[in-house]
């Protein structure tokens, strides 16, 4: 308890502020801001797939979407797993919040034959899997049309 030792009988002095410190609240929003920055990055794929080019418009991606990749080397991930053949199916079937009514985004390297992306949507296909997205590169407007020197029938 404080005690006043002067004669001033005014009351001024034992009034309470009614101010919010709003420096605190600003250094704790700065810090997750700086937390998400770095973090956002890192929620992405990251494998190193040379996807081919497309000129086709692009479409607004799901939240969480569900990548299956086919590398070079005929392998197989989803997201960043990699996963055989076989468990193809079983692990999407893992995904929580995987269901088969959810797009499967497929991507595949330029190096991989087309009998391969096709076998590959057929294991998807015949595990309840039809939703099938095709991932590619966004093509610069120059490369939309034909080559040059290309001859069209």
């Amino acid at each position: 308890m404080a005690v006043s030792l002067t004669d001033n009988d005014d009351d001024d002095d034992f009034s309470e502020t009614h101010d919010i410190n709003v420096t605190p609240f600003i250094d704790v929003i700065l810090v997750l801001l700086i937390i998400f920055m770095v973090a956002a990055p890192l929620s992405t794929v990251d494998l190193p797939i040379d996807l081919p080019t497309s000129s086709a418009q692009p479409q607004k991606k799901p939240d969480k979407p569900t990548y299956v990749s086919i590398k070079p080397d005929l392998t197989l991930a989803i997201g960043e797993n990699a996963v055989k053949r076989t468990d193809l199916v079983s692990s999407l079937d893992a995904i929580a919040d995987m269901g088969k009514d959810k797009y499967v985004f497929l991507r595949a390297d330029k190096a991989v034959p087309y009998g391969e992306l096709m076998g590959v949507m057929e294991i998807l296909r015949s595990g309840g899997y039809s939703r099938i997205k095709l991932v590619a590169l966004e093509a610069p407007p120059a490369a939309a049309g034909p080559a040059q020197g290309a001859v069209q029938h």
